[in-house]
Parts: structure tokens; sequence; C-alpha cells
């Protein structure tokens, strides 16, 4: 793929997208497994422990209420499966539960692992006329897990859930037509196709969809719309579009230039251990640009940064020239980050 052009200022703070290629996302309908919270007081002492089977397992009173999805948020697995299966003995056809199971065996919640199974479950759903399955069994499909890995027949799952405006496939057929199996990129199509997935607020197509803007390409130049769909990412916790953002507003490209603006959001990265931003974040704070200058604060970044592989001779330089004092303080903070 043609690599992204590069915007670098004096500091060094370039566009950490120079040669990156776009990842497909697979995106759940029902989000990250949750983790069981318990609202009781521990036992008094000579208190038998409940059944775990008691503990928050109790069924809605609602007639309406989802019994299947609202136990998979909660965390009970087992729950939820039994009460997919109760609605597939009421409904055969019922496309959201079938999706549920497969989404189930998919990640190995409350059953064993198992991409066939998935698949099998996906399948079904998508009989049934699920977007989400279709969705689902597309990646499968598209990464060869559970069933023949299969570009054609991933593309044709992902447009029938484009069909229903499923925001995922919409941004992964913006992905293959990025990638136009290996020969010239259809970026007026990508692009297209993105503008579908930013209407429907997916941040990652927001996020390709302002780097085209930002290059004029599939579209016209037009920095001030790539500056709204970065920032528009970047509040919804994208990275890439957090570090991005930060760099348009530090240079403004697009935006106002704002360098303390830029540095509140290159911290915000930082703070969810991108190295990228880690290192962004350091460089001005050794040098006090956009923010208070913290010469501590900024080689603790720097550090954990570099722990990751990202290397800066400017930065270390700054390190060797710490008197013991100083660089006990650093490697105290850098302890107090890990550890927190």
């Amino acid at each position: 793929m043609k690599r992204w052009a590069a915007a670098i200022i004096g500091l060094g703070l370039a566009s950490p997208v120079q040669a990156q290629e776009f990842v497909p996302n697979s995106p759940s309908a029902f989000g990250p497994p949750a983790l069981k919270t318990y609202t009781e007081p521990p036992p008094k002492v000579g208190q038998t422990l409940p059944s775990p089977n008691s503990v928050g397992d109790t069924p809605s009173k609602d007639p309406n209420a989802d019994l299947a999805f609202g136990a998979y948020q909660r965390g009970f697995y087992a729950t939820a499966m039994r009460e997919a299966m109760k609605r597939l003995a009421k409904n055969k056809n019922d496309g959201a539960a079938m999706t549920l199971a497969g989404e189930l065996y998919s990640q190995g919640l409350g059953v064993k692992p198992s991409n066939e199974e998935a698949a099998r479950w996906y399948k079904l759903a998508v009989a049934a006329g699920d977007p989400q399955a279709m969705f689902e069994l597309g990646m499968m499909t598209l990464k060869g897990e559970g069933v023949p890995r299969n570009l054609a027949a991933a593309k044709s799952l992902f447009e029938q859930a484009a069909a229903h405006d499923h925001a995922g496939a919409l941004y992964n057929l913006g992905i293959m037509a990025l990638q136009n199996n290996g020969v010239v990129a259809d970026y007026k199509s990508a692009a297209s196709f993105f503008t579908r997935a930013a209407e429907l607020s997916d941040s990652t197509a927001e996020y390709a969809l302002a780097v085209m803007y930002r290059n004029g390409q599939g579209v016209e130049a037009d920095l001030p719309k790539a500056a709204e769909l970065m920032k528009r990412a970047a509040d919804d916790d994208n990275t890439a579009a957090i570090i991005e953002y930060a760099i348009m507003l530090f240079n403004g490209i697009g935006v106002e230039k704002d360098e303390a603006g830029g540095a509140r959001y290159f911290l915000k990265a930082a703070t969810r251990n991108n190295p990228v931003a880690q290192n962004r974040a350091a460089r001005l704070l050794v040098a006090g640009r956009g923010v208070k200058k913290d010469v501590v604060e900024g080689l603790k970044w720097h550090i954990l940064a570099r722990s990751a592989g990202l290397k800066d001779e400017w930065l270390e330089s700054q390190l060797r020239a710490l008197t013991p004092a100083e660089r006990t303080a650093v490697d105290n903070a850098v302890k107090a980050y890990i550890g927190s």
C-alpha cells in the first residue's frame, strides 16, 4: 500500500502512520466480555458463603427483557447460552440468539472455545438474516478461522452486512478497496465506504477518512474536514486518531495551532501505553513546549517508550545529563507508574 505522508515539526513530532496499513477490526455487537461484580458485603464470621449459582444470576422479571443478552453483559455466560437455547426452542429462526451462541463459542465464554462451532452458529444466523452474524462470519472467512480462508466469500458477507448499515462491514469493505487484491488501491471506493461507516460513528472509519481528506486520496484534500473527523475519532478514544489529532493541533494543520491542546492529546494517548505518544509527550515535557517543563515526568515517559523499543538519542542525552538525585526521581516515577 502507498505510504501516507507525515507531518514534521521542529521537535521531531512525526506522524505515527507513515507506513501504517489499516487493520480490519472486529467490533462485537455484544461488547467486551463482562467481569462479574458483587455488591453484597463479605460474610460475617461464622456465615457460610452462598453458592456461586445464587450470586447475581437472577433472571429479570420484565417479560420483555432480553435474558440471554443481559446474562452476557453481566458475565454469566452459561446462563446466556441457556437463555439463547430457550429462545431458539421457541423460534428456530432467532438469528440474534444464534449469533450470541457463535460469540460464546468464538471467545470460549462458558463453553469450550471452538471456531468451527462458532462458524456453524454464525452460518445459521446468516441464513436467518442477522447482520452481525454476516459480519462475524465474514471476519472468520477473511482470516480462515473455523472455515477455509476465502477473500471473495468474506467480501460477499461484508456486502450483505453493509446492506443493513453495519459499520464494521462498511469499514472492512473500505480496507478491501484499499488493498484491492494487491493492485492499485481504489481510494474512491474506500472513501465511500469509510464515509458511510463514519456516518454511523465508527471511530476507525472516521480516522481512516480523516487521513484520506488530509492527503487528498479518494476525496478532494480538505484539511479542516480532516481535522474535524480526526477530532471525532480521537474523542471516541481511537488511539491512532488521538496521536494524529495532537500533531494536527500542535502544527496547526486544518485547525488553529494549539500546542497546549496538542500536548493534552499526546498525554492522553501516553496514558494508554502507546510508545509513540509517550515519546512525543516526553519531548514536549522536557522541552517545555505546550506544557510546563517537567524533565522528570518527561524522562519517565521516555523510559517507558524506550522499553517498548522506541529509541530517541536526544532524550537519551537529556537522561545522561541528570544528576544522581534527578535520575533517582525519574526511576521512582517509572516504578510508580508501572505499579499504579
